[in-house]
C-alpha cells in the first residue's frame, strides 16, 4: 500500500521530497555565497589562520558550509565539533576534550585540564597532525569564554602550530568580536566570511536545482510563485524549504501540479508558515489521495 508521501511524491512526478529541513549532501547547492564562505573557511584552514570567523542569519546554510569542509579534510587535520558550548573556564575546556574523545573527569582541576590538552596537541604535532576546534552556535560563548579560546593559541610557538579555532554562528557573534574589549581576540581573527540570504535569483536557481535533483520533468513552481517565496522568506534557504514544501502541500492537496503564486499566498494567508513553527492556531490541511493526471 503506497503511503501519502508517495502518493505525493508521484503527483508531482518525482523521485523524492525536495524541500526535506534535513540536510541532505544529495541537495547541496553552492550559490556565490555558500562558494565564497567556504574560500575562507579552506582559506583558513591551509594558511594555519589562527581564528576563523563564520556568521550568518538563521537558516542561511552554516551547517551546509561546515559539512563540506569536514569531508573535505585529509588526515593530516583532527577536526573536533562543539555546539552550544558553555559554562565557565573549566566547563569550556571540557567540553574541548570531549569533543577530542579525551578524558576530562568531573574531579580534575582547570590545571590538569589544561596540562591533558597540552599534551593532546603536542601528541598530535609529533604525529605530523595539527588540531582545529570548530565551535558552532558560538554566539552563545561568553567575552569570558572568548577570552579564554584566545588564550588557548597562545600555545602554538613560532612556526609550530598546534591549534586553530573556528567559530560559527549567528550575527551578533561578529558584533561581539568587534567589542573594544575583545580588541586582542579580534586581532587573530585571520579569516572571516558573513553568509548573507540569497537574492530573488539565486532562490530561483535553488528551488529549480532542488527539484531537478528529486527527479522533476516540468516547472513545478511558476516563476511569480518563487519570486513570492523569496519576498517571504528574505532568501534564507531553511525558510525557503519550509515555504515550498507547504506550498506543494496546499497544491497537491487540491488537485493541481503546479504551484502559482496564489498557492504560495493562500499558505501565508493561513498562518501555517512561520518560519519554523505554526501561528495564530494555524494547521497544515488535511492530506487527500489525488489521483495522478494522465
Amino acid at each position: 500500500m503506497e503511503s501519502t508521501l508517495d502518493i505525493y511524491n508521484a503527483h508531482f512526478g518525482l523521485n523524492e521530497r525536495p524541500f526535506s529541513l534535513l540536510p541532505d549532501p544529495d541537495f547541496l547547492f553552492w550559490s556565490v555565497q555558500h562558494q565564497s564562505a567556504f574560500a575562507m573557511l579552506e582559506y583558513g584552514i591551509l594558511t594555519r589562520a589562527p581564528i576563523t570567523l563564520i556568521t550568518g542569519e538563521v537558516g542561511a546554510g552554516k551547517t551546509t558550509v561546515l559539512q563540506q569542509l569536514l569531508r573535505s579534510v585529509g588526515p593530516e587535520v583532527r577536526i573536533a565539533l562543539i555546539s552550544n558550548a558553555h559554562g565557565d573556564r573549566g566547563e569550556l575546556l571540557r567540553w574541548v576534550l570531549m569533543a577530542l574523545g579525551e578524558a576530562a573527569p568531573r574531579d580534575a582541576s582547570y590545571v590538569d585540564l589544561f596540562a591533558s590538552f597540552q599534551s593532546f596537541l603536542i601528541a598530535e604535532y609529533a604525529a605530523g597532525r595539527r588540531v582545529v576546534l570548530i565551535f558552532d552556535e558560538a554566539q552563545n560563548l561568553s567575552r569570558e569564554s572568548l577570552e579564554e579560546l584566545r588564550m588557548f593559541t597562545n600555545i602554538n610557538s613560532g612556526k609550530d602550530e598546534l591549534l586553530q579555532l573556528v567559530l560559527v554562528g549567528q550575527p551578533e557573534l561578529r558584533s561581539m568580536v568587534l567589542r573594544p574589549d575583545l580588541t586582542q581576540f579580534a586581532q587573530r581573527v585571520a579569516s572571516s566570511f558573513h553568509l548573507h540570504a540569497m537574492d530573488a535569483a539565486t532562490v530561483c536557481d535553488y528551488v529549480q536545482h532542488r527539484l531537478a535533483v528529486a527527479g522533476a520533468e516540468w516547472d513545478i513552481f511558476s516563476p511569480m510563485a518563487i519570486r513570492e517565496v523569496h519576498r517571504a522568506t528574505g532568501g534564507v534557504p531553511r525558510l525557503v524549504n519550509q515555504l515550498c514544501d507547504l506550498s506543494m502541500v496546499y497544491a497537491f492537496t487540491n488537485g493541481h501540479r503546479r504551484v502559482l503564486c496564489k498557492t504560495v499566498r493562500q499558505v501565508l494567508k493561513d498562518g501555517v508558515f512561520f518560519g519554523g513553527g505554526l501561528r495564530d492556531g494555524g494547521s497544515l490541511p488535511r492530506l487527500k489521495t489525488v489521483r495522478k493526471a494522465d
